[in-house]
């Protein structure tokens, strides 16, 4: 029997019923899973953990959530900003670094795009609806598998061969994005209105793929392109 390959997971903390809990969201874990894949949810430890926390793993999912506190790219909060989780932040820039390091496959989802960013050297657009002119809706109170508005990824880049597809629809669930590149990082796909959508590490020493929805909630979906997503990471971690 094939043993799957591992994939760490990044995970938040939040208080449920008086305990303090680590959490993930399901869909992430069931979309590796049924890719062909092993998650292990990761606990928020100090960065100085981040590295050993790697060893064993094949692969690593940079999971949604929480904004990223912009003192990590030296600017002051917008007003919008709000639920910063110090310690997640500390011990992800650390995960993201130790993956490039150790040239571990990296998926990036949502904040985990924006993360990934900030930690290589990028900065943040802080509220999009404030600082982009005529902005399509990324957040509002649509379903989690709801896509509602476009997409468009440059043909023959590693994102739309992951995907099999240079033109789709996503979901939508965040009010910051990617604002300057960090060093090493390419966008491969973007909204209509410029928000940067998907980004990959421009060299080929490190499988790296960062998309700005979130493809865990539309892998049960017709369109078969977030499941091909979660399809391509796995082949790339069994190849």
């Amino acid at each position: 029997m094939t043993t799957r390959p591992a994939v760490a997971v990044t995970a938040t903390t939040e208080l449920i019923r008086g305990v303090l809990r680590v959490r993930a969201n399901a869909s992430y874990t069931t979309s590796l899973h049924s890719a062909g894949l092993r998650p292990y949810v990761l606990p928020i430890l100090g960065a100085g953990d981040a590295d050993s926390m790697l060893d064993g793993m094949q692969g690593l999912l940079l999971t949604g959530g929480e904004d990223v506190e912009p003192a990590h790219y030296g600017e002051r909060p917008h007003p919008t900003v709000g639920d910063v989780h110090a310690e997640r932040d500390a011990f992800e820039i650390a995960l993201v670094l130790a993956a490039r390091r150790r040239r571990l496959p990296t998926l990036a989802i949502c904040r985990g795009i924006q993360v990934a960013n900030v930690a290589l050297g990028g900065t943040l657009l802080q509220d999009i609806p404030s600082e982009i002119a005529n902005a399509v809706p990324h957040d509002g109170s649509w379903s989690r598998d709801s896509r509602v508005h476009d997409v468009d990824v440059r043909a023959n880049s590693t994102l739309a061969r992951a995907l099999g597809a240079s033109h789709l629809q996503a979901n939508s669930f965040h009010h910051q994005s990617v604002k300057r590149l960090a060093p090493g990082l390419e966008a491969v796909a973007h909204a209509p209105d410029g928000v940067i959508e998907g980004a990959e590490w421009a060299a080929d020493d490190w499988w790296f793929l960062a998309v700005q929805w979130h493809p865990e909630e539309l892998t049960t979906s017709p369109e078969p392109w977030d499941r091909a997503l979660f399809s391509a990471f796995a082949a790339h971690l069994s190849s």
